[in-house]
Parts: C-alpha cells; structure tokens; sequence
C-alpha cells in the first residue's frame, strides 16, 4: 500500500499476550480469542480494564443486536462474552444492594433513636409525637438529637407539626 494511506496489516494471532493487546485480541478468532476472554474474565471486577472493556464489548453487542446482517463470526464473539455481562451486571445489584441496604439499616436506626428519646422523655408515643417522628428524621443526627433534648413536648409538636 502506498505510504500515504498509513496502513498496516495486523496478524492479531500473532500479538504477544498481554494487557496492552487483550482489547484486540478480544476481537480476534479461535483460541486466540479465548484466552483473551479467559484472561478479561480473570481481571478483578475493580480493574478499571475490565469494566472499560466490558461497557465497550457491551456496547458491540447492543449495535451488533440491531445490525440486520449480524454474521456467524459476531455472534461467536458475543456468545462467550455473555457471562461476564451476566457476572457484572450481579456485581453491580449486589453492590447497589448492599448500599440500599446499608441506608436502610441506617435509617431504621435513626428512626429507633428519635422513638427511644421520645419515650424516656415523654413517656408513651401518642399521635402527636407519631407525627413528628418524619420530620425530625428528615434532620441529620446532630440536629435533631440536641433538639429532642432540649425542646419541651409542646415546642417539639409546634416546631414540627
């Protein structure tokens, strides 16, 4: 080819296996392409290459679904891809699962705490300090606390009813 059109042919079979050419051996045939895969899925689920790659093979395989020709070669990358998409997208709902969960936690906590100090202070939690409770909790800790101490019964019903 002339100069001017800056081209190469790549014999990707032929690149040396490591992180530098897993994105294009990735894309390659055969077992070339396997070890690639073997190797992607051997990443860490933190490795920035992994989620990198993974949102990028991802994004091939949503524009290869649409693609009218999709040909046998598209689909054989694809198919073995399809658990680590899977593997992520667990990853991913179990972490947002974890931080739900974790908020819950927190706020039935807070929760307890504002209904305990209701108790000592008051006695019994009628309908009226029922109906504060949300708004003392829409409060951080540091506010509401000193307020549950201090306030009086009716100041805390005045303040927030």
């Amino acid at each position: 080819m002339p100069e001017y059109l800056r081209t190469v042919i790549v014999t990707i079979h032929q690149f040396v296996s490591i992180s530098e050419t897993l994105w294009l051996r990735i894309i390659g045939r055969g077992n070339v392409q396997k070890q690639a895969i073997d190797e992607l899925e051997a990443l860490t689920p933190d490795n920035p290459f992994r989620k990198a790659a993974l949102e990028l093979l991802y994004n091939l395989q949503q524009n290869l679904q649409v693609t009218p020709n999709q040909d046998e070669e598209d689909r054989e990358l694809l198919m073995p891809l399809a658990p680590l998409y899977q593997q992520e997208d667990r990853e991913q709902a179990i972490q947002e699962g974890e931080q739900r969960g974790l908020e819950t936690g927190i706020e039935q906590g807070e929760r307890l705490v504002v209904e305990n100090l209701l108790k000592v202070r008051f006695g019994e939690i009628d309908n009226e300090l029922q109906a504060i409770i949300e708004p003392l909790l829409a409060l951080s800790p540091e506010e509401f606390t000193p307020l549950l101490l201090q306030l009086s019964r009716e100041e805390l019903i005045n303040r927030f009813c």
